[in-house]
């Protein structure tokens, strides 16, 4: 039982930055904004969350330098998609790219060439009084760091924004029909953007969430693709965010029992096949899944008309 336990409370852990990217992502893909440019945002929120953690000695100026980090690269991307009209896939890829290189040079221009990797303290656990104390829930859901209680206040709050508001009502229409979101006063350019740069502030906690929750130190692997995954987790949610939590929490229990069965050591089958399993379930989810409710326009530049 405690195997089982222990397996669960990692599986939520993992979960955490992928729930995070997706719900950004989905505020984005709602407005029409298909934010490719997700793993890049994702690796420089790793990089300025870890070097913001290490020369302060504060994991909080980690987090609050990733999410400025991760800002700056959605607004490269809002403003070159959104403002100049170029094609959002291929810009985003483009990003992502320029980013990888940008954080692996700037990083041995503050650092130099590491023989041994630089640490951090990593984000500690808080049990919440009481609740922590029910049997297997308890350590599972209750005893986590706040980045993850964080996120799943999160979820619920972002359902309401979408579904409940005004503001979400506005931002479905701009993914759905921008024409006619115009027509009815609203600047489709500014709700766009907006999305855009909340999802690189999530983005970039999520990417800082490895370094300063997981492992205390950067390298330029550290994502390791799993912004990719993020963005595979807003599709298979359908643009929910509760979608987006079950299925995190789907790929968390994948991600942990890869990390639980390589740490054993005990299994014939390749540990290379453990650690491609997230990926391997984003190809099999995608193509058994037989409806998505995209938005209409998600991944379409809005030219308005003069």
């Amino acid at each position: 039982m405690q195997i089982f336990v222990n397996l669960i409370t990692r599986a939520i852990f993992m979960s955490t930055p992928l729930v995070l990217g997706a719900l950004g992502e989905v505020l984005a893909e709602r407005t029409g904004m298909m934010v490719t440019a997700i793993e890049g945002i994702f690796l420089v929120g790793a990089w300025g969350g870890f070097i913001g953690a290490y020369l302060s000695g504060n994991l909080l100026i980690g987090f609050l330098l990733a999410m400025v980090c991760g800002l700056i690269v959605s607004l490269l991307y809002g403003v070159t998609t959104i403002y100049m009209h170029q094609h959002q896939i291929v810009m985003g890829t483009a990003v992502a790219i320029l980013v990888t290189g940008c954080c692996t040079f700037f990083y041995r221009v503050i650092f130099g060439i590491q023989t041994v990797p630089l640490k951090v303290n990593i984000l500690k656990t808080i049990k919440i009084p009481l609740l922590s104390k029910i049997s297997i829930i308890g350590q599972a859901i209750f005893s986590q760091n706040l980045v993850t209680y964080f996120t799943y206040i999160l979820v619920p709050i972002i359902f309401f924004v979408i579904y409940k508001t005004s503001l979400g009502l506005s931002m479905r229409s701009c993914g759905e029909n921008p024409e006619a979101a115009d027509a009815a006063g609203i600047n489709v350019t500014r709700t766009r953007f907006l999305a855009v740069a909340v999802a690189g502030c999530l983005g970039g906690i999520a990417g800082a969430y490895y370094p300063l929750c997981n492992v205390g130190m950067y390298n330029a692997e550290i994502i390791g693709g799993r912004g990719w995954i993020a963005f595979g987790i807003c599709f298979l949610g359908n643009w929910n965010p509760v979608g987006a939590l079950i299925f995190g929490i789907i790929f968390g229990i994948s991600d942990a029992l890869g990390i639980f069965v390589r740490a054993m050591g005990t299994s014939s089958v390749p540990s290379e096949l453990f650690s491609a399993l997230p990926y391997i379930l984003v190809i099999v989810l995608t193509v058994c899944r037989k409806q998505f409710n995209v938005p209409a326009k998600l991944g379409a530049n809005y030219v308005k008309e003069d």
